[in-house]
């Protein structure tokens, strides 16, 4: 018995890859292309560890992701691999349409064919679990209701498209071929080993280094947040126990403005590492550019999945915040190895000098 995770070197992927086996012998065959954001370093501690097999790759390789659930025969495949930014899909939208798309499905087309080989009880049993994102759905006006399972793909940036296909491909291979599948879209995560471009690690690194905290636009922006290591509980409990064919989605429920995000990381900062001159952290919040097509607003109604298979987040935002922030106090040559001149450039070009070194 195994299972295969693609994207396992990345952010979600890796926090998944650690917690699986902390409390689990079943060994996961980890299939990562190390792009700018996979990183070995966020798995250095399962050196020596058997049960974890790693293989980089790409899960566009069709012979390569063919031989490996061949040779490995796995219960169950998790995808992780993506291409994940908004901001370098604006930049750049071909790696998204090639990852996300085309990859998903060689790796469906791939697993289609091993799936129809297996003896009938290892047919029975096998998963393919797609984790996918909240903006497939699109941006909500103020006052709307939260996503739920039922709402219409509305995407809005090259990002969010090219999940969105990445749904669809999933759900039509079930429909067409039967083969069985979970998707499960969730909000903004955050956490530990999450690369420091998006917006927590990016305020943290900055603050520290006494740069520029680079907020978009009013910062009114409105998203859910979700503790990573809650949402790799619910991928778990998806894989488990979800009905085949199903989507689930999983939040935090903690609806906030990026502004206030930023404020609290300030505080907190402020608390655990506070500035030789007495200063407040929140004195470097500067306002840059508004990224096109700016989504206003994410929420995500996780009370399927409560209300089906039991779970709902142990963290609030309030403590997982707190932990997020102490790991990244505590893990500063992890920062350090992550900020690479390709980071920097991209840091560069994406919020002007006011955020460079």
């Amino acid at each position: 018995m195994a299972i295969l995770v693609t994207g396992g070197a990345g952010f979600i992927g890796s926090n998944f890859v650690l917690d699986w086996l902390a409390q689990s012998k079943e060994p996961v065959i980890n299939l990562d292309k190390l792009t700018y954001a996979g990183n070995l370093g966020n798995l250095v501690s399962l050196e020596g560890n058997s049960s974890h097999v790693f293989v980089q790759g790409d899960i566009g390789d069709r012979s390569l992701v063919s031989r490996l659930l061949v040779e490995y025969k796995p219960r169950a495949i998790l995808n992780f691999a993506a291409e994940s930014h908004v901001d370098r899909s604006i930049h750049g939208p071909g790696e998204f349409i090639q990852t996300n798309i085309q990859g998903t499905f060689n790796l469906l087309e791939c697993t289609r064919e091993y799936w129809l080989n297996l003896d009938e009880q290892a047919k029975c049993n096998f998963r393919l679990l797609h984790v996918s994102t909240d903006e497939v759905y699109g941006t909500l006006s103020p006052d709307a209701p939260a996503f739920t399972e039922e709402h219409a793909y509305e995407p809005n940036s090259p990002y969010s498209a090219s999940k969105a296909a990445s749904d669809h491909l999933v759900r039509a291979w079930h429909h067409t071929y039967g083969l069985p599948v979970l998707t499960t879209n969730c909000s903004n995560n955050y956490g530990p080993y999450h690369f420091p471009e998006k917006l927590i690690p990016l305020m943290i690194v900055n603050a520290l280094a006494g740069k520029p905290l680079p907020v978009y636009g009013d910062g009114m922006q409105i998203r859910d947040w979700l503790y990573v290591k809650d949402h790799c509980s619910a991928i778990r409990r998806v894989l488990s126990a979800g009905h085949v064919g199903e989507t689930y989605n999983v939040g935090g429920w903690n609806e906030m403005p990026n502004i206030e995000i930023v404020k609290t990381v300030c505080t907190i900062l402020d608390q655990l590492r506070p500035k030789p001159d007495g200063s407040s952290y929140d004195t470097q919040i500067c306002y840059v550019q508004d990224r096109p097509g700016h989504d206003r607003r994410y929420a995500i109604d996780a009370r399927k999945i409560e209300r089906e298979l039991g779970w709902k987040p142990e963290e609030t935002f309030e403590t997982g915040i707190y932990k997020t922030i102490r790991w990244y106090l505590d893990n500063p040559q992890w920062v350090q190895d992550v900020q690479s001149g390709d980071y920097r450039e991209w840091v560069g070009k994406q919020y002007g000098s006011v955020a460079t070194p």
